[in-house]
C-alpha cells in the first residue's frame, strides 16, 4: 500500500495541552481559596523575617560587650557632632577639633562626677543621722499610733523588708552584671567607646565608604540616602534629648535646692542621666528626690518635692516631648513607650537607652526607601558625619 493510501493516525488528545507537574500544582493552588493562599504567602514570609530578626538579636546579645560600646560611641558622636562641625566651619584643623571636642566632653563628665562625689561626702553624714531619726520616729508611731504594733511585729516586718530589698538588689546587680560584666569589662567598654568616638570623628567618611561597598551596586544610592536621613534623625534626637534632659535636671534640681532637700546636685545629675531613657527615666530618678525629702525633711516637703517632679514631668510630656522630640524623632509616643519597654525586656538599661534612636533610624530609613525619596537626590536637612562621602549618581541623574 502506498503512502498516499495509508490511513493517517490522529491523536485524540491533540487539542489538550500536555500534563506536567506544574499543571497539577497550578490546579491544586487554584482549588485553594485565594484569601487563604494570600494569607499563607504572607505568613511564611513573616516567619522568615521574624527568624532573621531573632537571629540578629541573638548575635547582638552574644556580642554585647562589643555592641554596647559601639552604640555608646555612636550616640556620643551624635551628641558632640554639632559642636565638632561648628569648629570645622570655623576652619579649625580636624585634629584640633577632635582634640577639643573629646577633651571638653571628658572635662564635663569629670566635673559632674567631682561635684557629685564632693556633695555626697559633705552631706552624707548628716543624711545618715536624719535617716536614723526618721526611722526612730516611724518606730514610735507604729508602737504608739493607731496600729499598736509590738516590738516583735516591727522587727519581723523590718526583717522581711530587708530580705525583699536584698532580693531586689541581687536581681538588679545580676542584671547589671549580665549586661556590663565586671569592672574590667566596664573600663574596657569605656575605652572602646572613646576609641570609636575618635575614629568616627576622624574618618567617618572612610568608614561609610567601606560600608557602602557591602551593598549591591544598584542598591547603593537607596542605602546611601536612607542611612544619611537616618543619621540626621539620630543627630536631631541626641541634640533634642540633651536639651530635654537638661531642662528636667535643672527643674528638679532647683526645686530640691529651694525646698532644702539634701544633695540637690547629685539628684540633678541623676535626673539628667535618667532622662536619656524617654518617659520613664526622669520619673524613676525624680522619685529619689522625693525619698530623700521624706527621710530628711518630712512628709510635707516630700509632697512639695513630688509636686515639683510632677510639674516638670507634665511640662516635658505636654510641651517638650510633643513639640521638640516629636519633630526630631518622627515616632509616635505610643511607639516610643513600646520600644522602650521592649528594649528594657531584651537588654535591660542599655536596651531602653538605645531603643528610641534605633527605632527612629529604622523608621526614617524605611520611609526613605519605600517612598522613593532617594531618587530625588536631595541632601538631608542636617549635616552628616559622612558628608565627605561622594554620593553615587542615580538613574535619574545619569
Amino acid at each position: 500500500m502506498s503512502d498516499e493510501r495509508r490511513p493517517r493516525f490522529r491523536n485524540p488528545f491533540r487539542h489538550y495541552p500536555p500534563v506536567t507537574d506544574r499543571t497539577i500544582t497550578t490546579e491544586v493552588d487554584e482549588s485553594v481559596p485565594r484569601p487563604l493562599r494570600v494569607t499563607a504567602a504572607y505568613s511564611w514570609r513573616l516567619l522568615v523575617i521574624a527568624g532573621v530578626i531573632a537571629l540578629f538579636i541573638w548575635l547582638v546579645m552574644l556580642l554585647k560587650l562589643l555592641v554596647i560600646p559601639l552604640m555608646v560611641g555612636i550616640l556620643i558622636t551624635a551628641l558632640l557632632w554639632p559642636i565638632f562641625q561648628l569648629m570645622l566651619r570655623a576652619r579649625f584643623p580636624r585634629w584640633l577639633s577632635i582634640a577639643i571636642t573629646v577633651v571638653a566632653a571628658l572635662g564635663v563628665v569629670t566635673g559632674l562626677f567631682w561635684l557629685v562625689v564632693w556633695q555626697v561626702r559633705e552631706q552624707l553624714p548628716d543624711v545618715q543621722i536624719k535617716t536614723q531619726e526618721a526611722i526612730e520616729q516611724l518606730r514610735q508611731f507604729l508602737l504608739e499610733g493607731p496600729l499598736h504594733l509590738t516590738e516583735d511585729q516591727i522587727d519581723e516586718y523590718i526583717r522581711k523588708g530587708m530580705e525583699l530589698l536584698n532580693e531586689q538588689a541581687d536581681l538588679l546587680l545580676n542584671g547589671a552584671l549580665a549586661i556590663t560584666g565586671t569592672a574590667a569589662h566596664i573600663v574596657t567598654g569605656a575605652l572602646l567607646s572613646l576609641f570609636i568616638l575618635i575614629c568616627l570623628l576622624a574618618d567617618g567618611g572612610g568608614i561609610w565608604r567601606w560600608t557602602l561597598k557591602l551593598f549591591p551596586r544598584t542598591a547603593r544610592p537607596a542605602a546611601d540616602a536612607a542611612a544619611r536621613n537616618g543619621w540626621s534623625t539620630v543627630i536631631n534626637y541626641a541634640r533634642t534629648q540633651l536639651l530635654v534632659a537638661g531642662i528636667d535636671a535643672v527643674g528638679i534640681g532647683a526645686g530640691a535646692a529651694i525646698l532644702g532637700v539634701p544633695m540637690p546636685i547629685p539628684v540633678a545629675v541623676l535626673v539628667f542621666l535618667g532622662s536619656f531613657v524617654p518617659i520613664v527615666g526622669a520619673v524613676v530618678t525624680g522619685a529619689v528626690a522625693v525619698f530623700l525629702a521624706l527621710i530628711y525633711n518630712g512628709p510635707l516637703i516630700a509632697l512639695a518635692m513630688l509636686g515639683v517632679v510632677l510639674l516638670v514631668q507634665q511640662a516635658e510630656g505636654h510641651l517638650l516631648q510633643p513639640i521638640l522630640m516629636g519633630s526630631a524623632v518622627k515616632v509616635h509616643p505610643l511607639a516610643v513607650v513600646l520600644v522602650v519597654a521592649g528594649g528594657a525586656m531584651i537588654a535591660g538599661i542599655p536596651g531602653a537607652l538605645f531603643a528610641v534612636p534605633l527605632a527612629a533610624f529604622i523608621n526614617v530609613a524605611a520611609v526613605t526607601i519605600s517612598t522613593g525619596a532617594w531618587r530625588t537626590g536631595e541632601e538631608p536637612a542636617a549635616d552628616l558625619i559622612w558628608s565627605t562621602v561622594p554620593r553615587e549618581r542615580t538613574r535619574r541623574n545619569r
